[in-house]
C-alpha cells in the first residue's frame, strides 16, 4: 500500500477554510495600503516597522532553496523548529485516539506538543550505542499510528543514526517519519533533504539556531512534499514569521562562507575539548559526536552540575534521561571558554581527593 497523504490527514483539516490576510489578497509591493489596518504613519522605532510581513516569506524561501538544493514549495518556515512540530500534531493526530512513536533519549519538545495536542505517545528506547531498534519500532505501529520522529545527529547523545535504518521506516511505515536535523551542519552525512524526491511520507527539519548562530531570531525550517508543504502553511498563523526576523536572515544568507568558516572552528574545537576530557582520568566515557556538544559520562555527575554551576559555567544535566544516566551534555565552546571548562572539571575532582 502506498503513501496517501488525504488519508492520513485529520478529516477537518482536509475540509478547513484558512484564513486569509490582507496580504494574501493583494500581494503586489507598490500602492497605497489602506487595507490591513496598519499604522500609516511608520513606528515608534529609527527602522520602519508598520507594514505586515510576507506571511509565506516568498524572498527568503527562493534563497534557502538555492543553497538547500529543493524547491520553494518545498519549503516551510516556522517560529523555530517547535512550530512545524506542533502543526503535525494539529494536522495529523486525532487527540485521545491517535499516536506517535519517539526513540528516548531524544529532542524533549515532540513529548511535550504531543502531551498539548493530547496525542498518546509510543517509546521504544534506542540501543546502548544509540540506533534505531527498526523491528520494535515497527511493531509498536498501529492503524492510530501517524508520526515516527527520529532525531539525527541526535540530541543528547550526538551521534548521527544509521541512514539505512532510516530508510528502512521510510520504507516500510505509512505514516509520517520526521528526520530532525538541527545538527547536521555538524555531520559529514548527507541530508535526507535528497530523499524528498523519493518518499512522500518524509519530512525533514532543520535550523537557523545551531550552525548559523541566529538561535534569538527563532527560525526553522521544513522539508517536505509540495503537498505536505501546503496542509503546514493553511493551518500555521498568518504573519508567523517577523519582518526583522525575514531581513536579518535574508542578509545573513549572503554570508554563507563564514556559516562555513564557524563550522569549521567548531569541529577543531569538537575534537579539542574531546581531547582534553579523554585525559582526564574521571571521565568514564565520551561519546561520539556528530553535532556541536558531547555527551560525557562521569562520577556522580548531578553533583558535578552543581558545582560547575557554583564556578559559573553552566552545561546540561541529562542524568535523568534514560540511557543517559550519570551525563552531561556539554556544548562545544570557543578555546577560552573550553579550558575554562577543564580547569573547573579539574577543581571539582580533585578537591574530592
Amino acid at each position: 500500500m502506498s503513501f496517501k497523504l488525504e488519508k492520513l490527514l485529520r478529516p477537518h483539516i482536509a475540509t478547513l477554510q484558512a484564513y486569509t490576510s490582507a496580504r494574501d489578497e493583494y500581494t503586489g509591493k507598490e500602492g497605497v495600503f489602506l487595507d490591513a489596518n496598519e499604522n500609516p504613519f511608520g513606528s515608534i522605532t529609527d527602522q520602519d516597522f508598520n507594514r505586515y510581513p510576507d506571511p509565506y516569506q516568498e524572498e527568503l524561501k527562493q534563497k534557502i532553496a538555492e543553497i538547500k538544493e529543493v524547491k520553494p514549495s518545498q519549503i516551510f518556515l516556522g517560529n523555530g523548529s517547535d512550530e512545524a512540530i506542533d502543526l503535525l500534531f494539529r494536522a495529523f493526530c486525532n487527540p485521545g485516539k491517535d499516536n506517535v512513536i519517539l526513540l528516548p533519549p531524544t529532542y524533549g519538545m515532540y513529548e511535550v506538543s504531543a502531551s498539548i495536542n493530547d496525542v498518546d505517545v509510543r517509546k521504544v528506547p534506542l540501543t546502548a550505542e544509540f540506533q534505531l531498534r527498526t523491528d520494535k519500532i515497527l511493531n509498536e505501529v498501529d492503524k492510530h499510528t501517524k508520526i515516527i520522529f527520529i532525531c539525527s545527529p541526535n540530541n543528547p547523545s550526538g551521534n548521527k543514526v544509521n541512514r539505512e535504518d532510516i530508510l528502512h521506516l521510510l520504507k516500510k511505515f505509512k505514516g509520517l517519519v520526521v528526520v530532525d536535523e538541527a545538527y547536521s551542519d555538524f555531520s559529514d552525512e548527507p541530508s535526507f533533504t535528497t530523499e524528498l524526491k523519493n518518499f512522500k511520507n518524509l519530512l525533514v527539519m532543520q535550523t537557523f539556531s545551531k550552525a548559523w548562530g541566529l538561535a534569538s531570531l527563532r527560525l526553522g525550517m521544513a522539508f517536505a512534499s509540495k503537498d505536505l508543504i501546503k496542509i503546514l502553511n493553511r493551518i500555521k498563523p498568518p504573519y508567523n514569521i517577523s519582518g526583522l526576523t525575514q531581513e536579518t536572515v535574508l542578509a545573513a544568507m549572503d554570508n554563507y562562507e563564514k556559516v562555513k568558516a564557524m563550522v569549521k572552528d567548531i569541529l577543531v574545537e569538537r575534537e579539542f575539548l574531546k581531547t582534553k576530557l579523554e585525559s582526564l582520568d574521571f571521565v568514564n566515557k565520551i561519546y561520539p559526536s556528530d553535532a556541536n556538544f558531547l555527551l560525557v559520562k562521569m562520577p556522580n555527575a548531578n553533583l558535578v552540575y552543581d558545582e560547575l554551576i557554583d564556578q559559573k559555567v553552566i552545561v546540561r544535566n541529562r542524568s535523568k534521561v534514560i540511557l543517559c544516566e550519570d551525563c552531561l551534555r556539554i556544548t562545544v565552546g570557543t578555546r577560552t571558554e573550553n579550558e575554562r571548562l577543564i580547569e573547573a572539571l579539574s577543581k571539582i575532582f580533585s578537591s574530592k581527593k
